[in-house]
C-alpha cells in the first residue's frame, strides 16, 4: 500500500511531488531544501541552510511516522563541494548517534539555486 505525506511543519512541494511515500514499513522523503514552512527561503550559508532542511527532513518524517533515528539512508546534494565540511558538521549534530548510510554529491545547480538539498529513506516503526 502507498501512502502519500504531507505536513504543514515543513514548506510545501513547489513541484508535482509529494513530500514523501511510504510504502509498507519504509518511508521515501523528497529532498529537502532550506525553504520555511512557510515557502520563503532561508537566506543565509551553507550552515543555516543545512540546519533548515535538516528540520525539514525531521518534519516530513515524523509526519509519517518516523524519525530521524529511523534514516537508514541519506543522500546530500552539495551546489559546492567546498561547503561539505560544514554541511557534515551540521548534519552530525541531526545524526550524532548511529548515523545512517549517505552519499553527498556536487551538483551543478539546485532549485532556488540553495546550497544544499537532503533527502532520506526511514523505516516507519
Amino acid at each position: 500500500m502507498r501512502e502519500t505525506i504531507s505536513t504543514e511543519n515543513a514548506p510545501a512541494a513547489i513541484g508535482p511531488y509529494a513530500q514523501a511515500i511510504r510504502v509498507g514499513d519504509l518511508l521515501f522523503t523528497s529532498g529537502q531544501i532550506p525553504l520555511k514552512p512557510d515557502g520563503t527561503l532561508l537566506e543565509g550559508d551553507v550552515r543555516a541552510q543545512t540546519e533548515q532542511a535538516l528540520k525539514n527532513l525531521r518534519a516530513v518524517l515524523e509526519a509519517g511516522g518516523s524519525s530521524l533515528e529511523n534514516v537508514v539512508k541519506c543522500t546530500c546534494f552539495l551546489a559546492d563541494m567546498n561547503d561539505f565540511a560544514v554541511m557534515n558538521e551540521v548534519y552530525g549534530g541531526f545524526f550524532s548517534s548511529e548515523p545512517p548510510a549517505r552519499s553527498a554529491v556536487e551538483v551543478a545547480r539546485l532549485p532556488r539555486d540553495v546550497r544544499v538539498e537532503i533527502e532520506a529513506i526511514a523505516r516507519v516503526i
